[in-house]
């Protein structure tokens, strides 16, 4: 594709404008701004990622990685604000989340330790991590605010913090994974994925196509359900103060206290 093909296919951004004024919907600035944001950002990303794949340096791909980690960490923090020290807890699950999947990748020799591999799969891993971070803080204070009442009551009654928080912990941890799972149920009957669509309009062959597809899905199911049950394990103990009372979130400001 070139620059010629990719300046016509602006046109599928020129139509959701154009049913956004004619509908007075209010989408056209922010559908701009996205579109000019999108292609800066990934032209910009494009040419880094040529400039690491030629050189082959396990320092860049390390610089490429923290990068990844620290974006989604300032992203996802914002839905945390409220949880004193969310953002060391949201890098701590992302970078067990990038050894763990790395580490079994390539000590299995399941893809090799390049940078062509690297990084595409921590961009992924990262990103959906990142994406079950944001869902499971949101509904984790959600269920906490709405069940203040029943957590306060088990600790009047002498029950630990953890006893008191594990029924919206847990529901927390559940939400958050299964659109993920639900997802996977239908692969390849509702959607063909975009990695694996990829592949096979690079010209690759399908069912190899498939098969790292698999290998993508299976490493989205694990980042799924360690993100959530890590930073839900690391997250609770900080919304309850010393003497074991849960604090109010409203009055909290996360990492700035």
């Amino acid at each position: 594709m070139s620059y010629l093909t990719l300046s016509l296919a602006l046109i599928f951004v020129l139509l959701p404008l154009l049913l956004s004024k004619t509908l007075k919907l209010g989408l056209e600035k922010d559908t701009v701004i996205a579109t000019i944001r999108s292609i800066i950002q990934l032209l910009a990303v494009g040419y880094v990622l040529q400039f690491v794949f030629d050189a082959n340096n396990f320092i860049y791909i390390l610089l490429m990685i923290g990068l990844m980690i620290t974006a989604a960490t300032h992203n996802a923090r914002k839905k945390g604000a409220s949880i004193r020290g969310i953002t060391w807890k949201l890098v701590v699950t992302f970078l067990t989340v990038e050894i763990l999947t790395q580490g079994i990748l390539i000590g299995l020799q399941i893809t090799p330790p390049t940078a062509q591999y690297i990084i595409p799969i921590s961009g992924m891993m990262i990103g959906n991590s990142m994406v079950l971070s944001i869902l499971f803080l949101n509904r984790f204070t959600a269920e906490t605010e709405t069940h203040r009442n029943e957590t306060e009551l088990i600790l009047s009654l002498g029950g630990t913090p953890k006893q008191a928080i594990h029924k919206q912990l847990i529901n927390s941890i559940k939400a958050s994974t299964i659109p993920t799972i639900e997802s996977q149920k239908t692969i390849g009957l509702v959607q063909l994925p975009g990695m694996m669509s990829g592949q096979i309009i690079a010209g690759a062959d399908p069912v190899q196509a498939v098969f790292f597809q698999l290998l993508i899905l299976f490493l989205l199911l694990t980042a799924a359900v360690i993100t959530s049950v890590l930073l839900g394990f690391l997250s609770y103990p900080a919304l309850f103060n010393e003497r074991m009372q849960l604090i109010n979130l409203h009055d909290k400001e996360g990492d700035e206290k």
